[in-house]
Parts: structure tokens; sequence; C-alpha cells
């Protein structure tokens, strides 16, 4: 019996020191980081139905947990991405006592919209449902979303309380509620973002949608943000780059004030100067607005 016992514990060590190993940003996390990788989310084999989980060493039973939704024009990338540049800022969550998950999704090469949307909710009703063992507050959820993925986790934000069907795999919308998002450079408005026009079929809006918005003018309502903006969302706060050659300035800006206009609390931090993404970023004036709203709204 104690030998079983002792290889079991080996065993668990040992996928776990793997997963450590093929883990390309393990490093930027504080010493003792516990980590599951690598994480099966929809019941199939696809590698962008993948999620990792960071916890803090505390030995805690339950973490407030902010889920971490990456960029790359919804054609690139994965759950690694943008946190070699936002270190600081992932160090300081789990130093804060927070959890972070980190989400993959299919890109747009892959599979058009609302595929990705039904891949963020499917990764989150995961966590919500299988919180005890990842030891995760379930219902403590914030989203935290770069460029794509926060147009991403701003759909997701905007959309959990109402009902569209295509944006759960199962067609049933899930249980879990967001508690707060942080938007970085998301795209709201798809009528109004830079790069709609563009006849290129390699475009990522074009690539997203299946076509050009304006041959997608139902899709490209579906897949924006701002349609689902009521009273009963969740605060936002939203930070852009005042140099941002990829996603327009207007596109935040906008987003704030017709949430404010709906009642929702919202603020918005334009970064003078910086572009599209970037160390620029992870900066100490946002860091400190970011907890103090984790604080407000998580703990």
């Amino acid at each position: 019996m104690k030998k079983l016992l002792f290889l079991i514990i080996l065993s668990a060590f040992a996928i776990k020191s793997s997963a450590q190993q093929t883990n390309r940003v393990f490093n930027i996390f504080p010493k003792g980081t516990v980590l599951y990788g690598n994480i099966l989310y929809a019941n199939d084999t696809l590698k962008k139905h993948l999620l990792d989980v960071y916890l803090p060493a505390t030995g805690k039973s339950s973490y407030p947990v902010v889920i971490w939704i990456h960029g790359g024009a919804w054609m690139s990338n994965d759950k690694y991405a943008d946190m070699g540049y936002m270190a600081q800022t992932l160090k300081s969550l789990i130093d804060s006592g927070y959890a972070v998950a980190s989400i993959d999704y299919r890109w747009s090469t892959q599979a058009i919209f609302p595929a990705q949307i039904q891949d963020c909710n499917q990764a989150l009703e995961f966590l919500y449902q299988n919180a005890s063992k990842y030891k995760l507050d379930r219902n403590r959820f914030a989203l935290m979303g770069f460029s794509a993925g926060g147009h991403l986790a701003n759909l997701l934000g905007l959309s959990n309380d109402n009902k569209v069907k295509d944006f759960y795999a199962s067609g049933e919308r899930p249980h879990f509620k967001i508690k707060l998002v942080l938007d970085f450079y998301g795209p709201s408005d798809f009528f109004t973002l830079k790069g709609n026009d563009n006849k290129d079929p390699y475009n990522p809006i074009t690539l997203l949608l299946g076509g050009m918005v304006s041959d997608k003018t139902s899709l490209a309502k579906e897949a924006s943000p701002v349609t689902y903006i009521d009273k009963n969302d969740p605060p936002f706060l939203i930070v852009q780059g005042e140099k941002d050659e990829s996603v327009n300035p207007d596109q935040s800006i906008s987003l704030n004030s017709k949430l404010n206009a709906a009642g929702v609390k919202s603020e918005v931090i334009i970064v003078p100067g910086a572009p599209h993404y970037g160390v620029m970023f992870d900066a100490e004036n946002i860091r400190d607005r970011i907890f103090y709203l984790l604080g407000k709204y998580l703990k």
C-alpha cells in the first residue's frame, strides 16, 4: 500500500514537472507558484482547447481568479502570449493572492466566429464546474484580455447576461458570472474598427467573420461587444495606447462612454505615446488601478 501511494505521488510530481518544463512563461511567475498545465476543457483533443491554471504558493483552499485571454488578431498566438511584456502585473497577481487561468481558443483560420467566443465560454464554464479541483473561487471571476483577447473579454462580460445561444457550444447558457473586465485595447465595434473595409481576404476582420463587415452585417453586429451593453453588466477598466495603429483608440473611448451612459461603472486609461502592445502597459499606475478594482470587486 505504501509503495502504491509512493508511485502515485511520484507520478503526480512527474506530470507537474513536465508541465513546468513545457510552459514557456513559467519562469515569469514567483517562486513556488503552483501550475496545472495543459488542461483539456472541452472534452476533446484539440490543442486549442487547453488552459493553464497558476496558483499562489500559500496553500489556501480557494483563490479569486483572473482569466487571461491572449491577443493575436484572432489568428495567431496562444495562452502564453502577452505575458512576457506584462511580467510585473503577472507576478503581482500571484503575490497578491489571485489565481491566473490562461485559456486557448480556436483561431479564425480554423473556424470563423462565433467559434472563439464559444471556446471562451466553454473554458470558463469548465473552470466554474471544476473550481474546487483547481482551488478556484467560482464566484469570483475577472477577465483580463489583450487586443483580440480584449475583444473576447469584452464580449464575454457584456453578453453574459444575454441569451445568445450561438455563443455556447452546447447551446445552453453557462453558470458563471463575471465580476470585472480588464480590457487592454480590445475592439468593441466592428462597424467602426479600423480596417473593416479592407478588401484583402486575409484581413484579420474578414478572416474572423468569413467576409467583409459590409457583407456580414448581421454577424458583425453579433460579434460587436457594444451590441450587448445594458445596466446589469460588470464594471470595466479599459486600457488603450494613444498611438495604437491596429485598434483605433476611439474603440475604447466609445466603449467607455456607452458603458457609462448605460449606468455601468467603467473607466478608461489612455497611455500616452503607447503603441498596440508592449511594456508600457505594465506600468505601476495601471497596476495600481487594476489591484484597486480587483480588491473592490473580487475580495
